[in-house]
């Protein structure tokens, strides 16, 4: 297995992911670290399967237990990321102080349309304009009811949001 992904990535990235294992190795939380750390090297902020491959070589553990770490988390993507992000929390607070229409609204601006069973339920979504320059996902809660409700745009949490806030801060990204 290892030898089949270390000819489908690069030498300088596997050299970059043997280093990131090694500085990690035996931490706890260590895989976690190096997904994370990988993912935010790639130019599209994703983890491509043959990454997902070669880590779990390298570090000898399970293919599927390196899949479902990041598939349980929510921050780790399996598909190419638009150069901003937005996450709009779908949490009970969030939901009941306009979260959806936060989220339909935004679709709307973008010109995003659902596509596929999943993808594009109120409920859980991940869309990426044509042009690569936003993502729109949700999440269950970011744990800040209080501030419902709640948008993180490219890791900057936005409390009390509205439609208003949230044009100006799209259009400030274009």
């Amino acid at each position: 297995m290892a030898l089949a992904a270390a000819h489908s990535i690069g030498l300088t990235q596997r050299q970059a992911i043997d280093q990131l294992i090694n500085d990690h190795r035996g931490r706890p939380g260590a895989l976690l670290t190096v997904l994370e750390r990988i993912q935010e090297a790639q130019p599209r902020k994703f983890l491509p399967a043959e990454v997902l491959r070669y880590v779990a070589a390298a570090m000898r553990i399970p293919l599927s237990r390196v899949f479902s770490v990041v598939t349980f988390y929510a921050f780790f993507n399996l598909t190419p990321q638009g150069d901003n992000t937005v996450c709009i929390c779908r949490g009970t607070a969030c939901h009941t102080r306009g979260s959806r229409d936060l989220l339909e609204r935004l679709k709307l601006e973008l010109g995003l349309t659902d596509t596929g069973p999943g993808e594009g339920s109120a409920d859980k979504v991940s869309l990426t304009t044509p042009d690569s320059r936003f993502t729109v996902r949700t999440v269950a809660c970011f744990g800040q009811c209080a501030l419902a409700p709640v948008v993180e745009i490219n890791r900057n949490i936005h409390g009390h949001m509205n439609e208003r806030e949230m044009h100006k801060a799209i259009q400030a990204l274009r």
